[in-house]
């Protein structure tokens, strides 16, 4: 009785599995058609395109004596990318405290921050960017505020989510034993999650300095204004210089950044 069960539902699997995968393979198949997309010429202009981007992106001479520029450009990137993950970090964890299932205030205050973060974290960082040159041109505050704003809706959704996860038994032993609101907050679960939430601090500095080399094209600041700039003269030796600089600062960070993760954990 029991072989027969476990081989109906292996084979309802195995069925599932060929429907799902068939399924995907129609779409692609009709999508790629509708779109004229070619699997077979993309594939084969791969070791050409690679070609050519290592012929032509190498850093020469003259891009080394830009050095300097390139360098105080992404410096000015790095700067604004942390600045703006700090503020954002302040108002998520506000926001996660009194929208977290666990912590929240009442029904209504988790409602109105989960909503908080789920527009925000669904609007694409270029969007903001594109959305707030209207109001604030081109200048280092508009990339300021859109990576703080796609920044705070990841962050107070993981800021949440850790919060429920870790802090539940720490917030009903203290609840129980009559400590007030506060006392839970800064005694109980702050310190118990704290090494969870620097970690998605790094994570989002990580990402946003990969992010803020796009928004710099659009708001004309930073490491990807002078990418743009370059690429845009026809400057391949001096844009591979940048993607170089950015590729070496980002793997410096991340190195740092697991560092330090092991050292809190």
């Amino acid at each position: 009785m029991d072989k027969t069960l476990n081989q109906d539902l292996f084979r309802k699997k195995k069925q599932f599995l060929f429907v799902t995968l068939f399924s995907f393979v129609v779409v692609y198949i009709a999508f790629s058609q509708f779109v004229g997309f070619q699997l077979g010429a993309a594939i084969a202009a791969i070791p050409q395109s690679f070609f050519w981007l290592f012929t032509n992106f190498i850093p020469t001479e003259n891009s080394i004596q830009s050095l300097p520029l390139i360098l105080s450009k992404l410096l000015e990137t790095v700067l604004l990318s942390i600045t703006a993950t700090m503020t954002a970090t302040v108002f998520s964890l506000i926001t996660a405290i009194i929208g977290s299932e666990t912590t929240g205030l009442n029904k209504g205050t988790k409602t109105v921050a989960r909503v908080f973060a789920s527009f925000f974290r669904n609007i694409p960082i270029v969007v903001w960017a594109m959305v707030l040159l209207l109001s604030f041109k081109q200048n280092e505050f508009t990339g300021y505020l859109a990576i703080t704003f796609t920044t705070y809706g990841y962050l107070t959704r993981s800021f949440m989510e850790t919060i429920d996860e870790v802090a539940g038994s720490i917030t009903e032993a203290m609840t129980a034993t009559g400590a007030s609101y506060f006392a839970i907050i800064f005694q109980g679960v702050l310190p118990m999650v704290f090494g969870q939430l620097i970690s998605w601090i790094l994570f989002m500095i990580e990402n946003n300095i990969r992010d803020a080399t796009l928004v710099g094209i659009l708001t004309g600041t930073g490491i990807g204004f002078l990418f743009d700039l370059y690429y845009k003269k026809f400057r391949y030796d001096m844009a591979g210089m940048v993607i170089l600089t950015i590729v070496i600062i980002v793997i410096a960070l991340e190195l740092s950044s697991n560092k330090i993760r092991r050292m809190i954990h």
